[in-house]
């Protein structure tokens, strides 16, 4: 993303008059502490391209693994007690009749495989920024937006699919990580709307709330809690990439920030002494790809320099990451939200694997476990992104990394 995941509460401690909710007003949510993020199970779809604006079927993608009924349980058993189910909108909205109601039962069958593993099911609706039409903006840039009206019809399904399942075992989550800046007007208006459409439809359920610009802390801390009180049971949610130099190093879809392709052996914690060693990394990198000229290789060489500067003076470890989570602890207690009630729903670090030079394993393993410390210090539950792919717990054989499992702190079920 290109907004500042270092940026910090701005004005929105500053609220005139802003006081705690009474207690009495405020419905207990479903709790939600170890989760982790199923994706790209009903992601990844596959459209047509333009000017086409439907799917092909089945829409999402049949090369990509998916978990199965066995990993659920594998996850289950590992100490994980909810699942995140990220869902594209857009099949959901193209297609109708039949089709339509083929892919709520698919839907509706992996919920049930989860929650017969024995954890309980967020799903969340993520639009899709790479499709030409059934985009963030299309769907929820602003309230009106061309396919708001049908986004919104979809979250009220959603949201009574969700409670047919039992408001103690799934809860909803409209939107990810919204496109709006933060504390922009536009984006309540639309949080408004579809928690509205959600609560008409079903009571009860736990609904999460998150702020603007990308879900960022700066996003949540911006955020009125106190006009969203009639929605509650609520939790409030935000992702957590900090510091993106270390996280996203070796990522090549940031098109926007190409120098983050050639950075690895970026290291955690963030020791001054090692910055010669990451810069002979990214210059060997940079060597080995003989396809990019070298104008463009020494640009992206002169920002990743200071870059990696900025990153080793701020000796980035455990203190840093609680300095980091710091404003949204202060937001939760000035409007009186229990710690509980937070979800850090998403964070994680792309690996070195086929695909990707990124992270070095033990530096990977080592920054997850101190974000997942400083989360659970905070009294924060977390969700980890996620369980495919480059950021993933597995890889595409379904093998678990055992460093992972130890640095998400995860106790095994007898």
């Amino acid at each position: 993303m290109s907004a500042n995941r270092r940026s910090v509460l701005a004005g929105g401690l500053a609220l005139a008059g802003a006081g705690p909710l009474p207690a009495a007003a405020v419905a207990e949510p479903l709790p939600l502490r170890r989760g982790i993020a199923l994706w790209p199970w009903f992601s990844l779809t596959t459209e047509f391209p333009a000017p086409r604006i439907d799917y092909a079927w089945p829409p999402f993608q049949a090369d990509r693994p998916t978990p199965t009924r066995g990993d659920l349980r594998r996850l289950a058993v590992l100490g994980f007690d909810f699942a995140r189910l990220p869902l594209d909108p857009g099949p959901f909205v193209a297609f109708t009749g039949g089709r339509r109601a083929d892919l709520m039962a698919m839907l509706s069958a992996a919920i049930d495989d989860v929650l017969a593993a024995g954890m309980r099911v967020l799903v969340n609706v993520q639009a899709n920024a790479a499709t030409h039409h059934y985009t963030p903006d299309a769907f929820y840039g602003s309230d009106r937006a061309p396919l708001f009206p049908a986004y919104r019809d979809l979250i009220a399904d959603l949201a009574r699919l969700c409670v047919r399942k039992g408001i103690g075992r799934v809860a909803l989550e409209p939107v990810n990580e919204p496109p709006q800046g933060c504390g922009a007007e536009a984006w309540n208006r639309v949080q408004a709307g579809l928690l509205t459409a959600a609560r008409g439809a079903a009571p009860g359920l736990t609904l999460v709330a998150t702020g603007a610009c990308g879900s960022l802390v700066s996003g949540l801390t911006v955020l009125d809690p106190e006009s969203l009180a009639r929605f509650t049971p609520l939790l409030y949610t935000f992702h957590f990439y900090e510091p993106y130099l270390f996280s996203h190093q070796g990522a090549t879809w940031l098109t926007e920030e190409p120098f983050y392709r050639w950075l690895n052996a970026v290291p955690w914690p963030g020791t001054p002494g090692r910055q010669p060693e990451t810069l002979a990394a990214v210059r060997a990198r940079m060597a080995a790809d003989r396809a990019v000229p070298e104008a463009e290789k020494a640009r992206d060489r002169a920002v990743i320099e200071g870059k990696l500067r900025d990153y080793f003076a701020a000796e980035p470890g455990p203190a840093y990451l609680a300095k980091e989570l710091a404003p949204v602890a202060a937001w939760a207690d000035l409007y009186g939200i229990p710690a509980r009630q937070i979800l850090m729903g998403e964070f994680g670090a792309l690996r070195t694997d086929a695909r990707y030079t990124a992270s070095r394993a033990p530096d990977r393993a080592a920054y997850l476990g101190d974000v997942r410390r400083a989360a659970e210090q905070a009294g924060f539950g977390w969700s980890f992104w996620n369980l495919f792919d480059g950021l993933g717990l597995m890889d595409d054989a379904h093998r678990i990394d055992p460093a992972l499992v130890a640095a998400l702190g995860l106790t095994p079920r007898p």
